[in-house]
């Protein structure tokens, strides 16, 4: 509904179709609360990073996510599937909000320059990046092994990383009915330095992430 109602924003100033986004991340909250007498709790706000360059890494296991933290953060840069951008209307606004896409399992010209396009958000932008390490939406029990783009964007950025776990496949899952009253936990981690072994950072941010989401399930 949000994404037909800011249509117009599509021939817009960009910052017209951020508000939207903005505006769709408290919708769903709003939804999930009023429909399905759903209890959403935000751990770790204060953990948010402030006056530094930082991308976020989160789980994934719902759409929830991909609207909420949009209002959760200041409107972050999604890396995300190509195919994504192909989808009617959703897909335009992700593309007019400067998503940054990637051909998965694809070498392309524009996989090669995957690096430089991020590096160039980072230094003309106060958007952070958001990637979702787990690649896809996953049930909230799943522990599979991060993928490795995580890494590369970690290694090559030499900034902070932003964990975020969260719990919402237990109310919102990929495949399945909505849960009601349930309690939905976002919970924002420790930042983790730059600087770290590639190898060393990803296992940190998997384990944080996955010991935290064993709390909260």
């Amino acid at each position: 509904m949000v994404c037909i109602f800011f249509l117009p924003a599509l021939v817009l100033p960009q910052k017209i179709t951020l508000y939207g986004g903005k505006i769709l991340g408290f919708w769903s909250k709003l939804c999930l609360e009023i429909f399905l007498s759903t209890k959403i709790v935000i751990k770790g706000k204060e953990k948010i990073l402030n006056n530094e360059k930082f991308f976020i890494a989160s789980a994934h296991q719902s759409q929830f996510e991909t609207f909420f933290l949009q209002s959760l953060f200041n409107s972050p840069v999604f890396i995300l599937k190509k195919e994504l951008l192909k989808i009617p209307i959703f897909g335009w606004h992700l593309k007019k909000i400067g998503s940054i896409s990637i051909d998965r399992n694809k070498i392309t010209k524009n996989n090669l320059g995957f690096s430089d396009q991020i590096k160039n958000h980072i230094n003309n932008s106060n958007r952070p990046i958001i990637i979702f390490p787990q690649s896809t939406r996953v049930d909230v029990l799943d522990r599979s092994p991060f993928k490795k783009g995580v890494k590369r964007i970690y290694e090559e950025l030499n900034i902070f990383c932003q964990p975020v776990a969260l719990n919402s496949g237990s109310v919102w899952p990929k495949n399945g009915k909505l849960k009601p009253n349930k309690t939905l936990t976002v919970s924002i981690l420790d930042p983790i330095s730059p600087g770290m072994n590639a190898d060393e950072f990803i296992n940190t941010l998997q384990k944080n992430i996955y010991e935290e989401i064993d709390k909260i399930v």
